[in-house]
């Protein structure tokens, strides 16, 4: 198995978790969020104004799920996939891969995230919760996806209660168990 999806609400850890994986096994990184932002700058509009648009239009995420999968495929050497419905994507697909899902609680993303884009905690925690309503809508609306549904992952870990080491060590260990049974 050469692919490996990690999916997460905003804050959770998936881009920490999925760069150490992809250093760690040498495979190609791929950011839901990073190809949207060039979508958007192939689309000649800002990334807020593509972000709207997709709102509207289903076509828009039909576009970058199939641009990631495609890219993951092509991967020769592996591939970590990282975005909030890239398990989806691949399970739908029917494509082998391990799906693991980060749970972390809504304060603790709220931290991580006020740190990391400079707001304060209640900033951060407004920001997060209209992200999350906006995109379960759009995901309910446009995939028929309801993100609280985990069934289809392999792994679901909290990453308030986990270190990003231990977090890793338990994704290569799912990772070698379904290689080797």
């Amino acid at each position: 198995m050469r692919l490996i999806t990690i999916s997460g609400l905003p804050g959770s850890g998936t881009s920490t978790l999925s760069k150490a994986l992809s250093a760690q096994k040498g495979w190609v990184y791929l950011n839901t969020g990073q190809v949207f932002r060039q979508m958007a700058q192939e689309a000649g509009v800002s990334l807020a104004e593509y972000g709207r648009r997709a709102e509207a239009d289903a076509t828009i995420d039909r576009q970058l799920d199939a641009r990631m999968v495609e890219m993951a495929c092509g991967a020769e050497s592996g591939c970590v996939l990282e975005g909030r419905l890239m398990g989806w994507m691949v399970h739908r697909r029917q494509l082998p891969a391990l799906k693991v899902w980060i749970h972390a609680d809504t304060e603790t993303r709220a931290r991580r995230v006020s740190s990391r884009d400079d707001q304060d905690l209640p900033q951060a925690v407004a920001a997060i919760l209209e992200r999350e309503d906006s995109e379960r809508l759009r995901y309910a609306l446009h995939h028929e996806i309801d993100l609280t549904d985990t069934s289809i992952y392999d792994l679901v870990l909290d990453s308030g209660a986990a270190a990003p080491d231990e977090l890793q060590a338990q994704v290569l260990a799912a990772l070698a168990r379904m290689v080797s049974p």
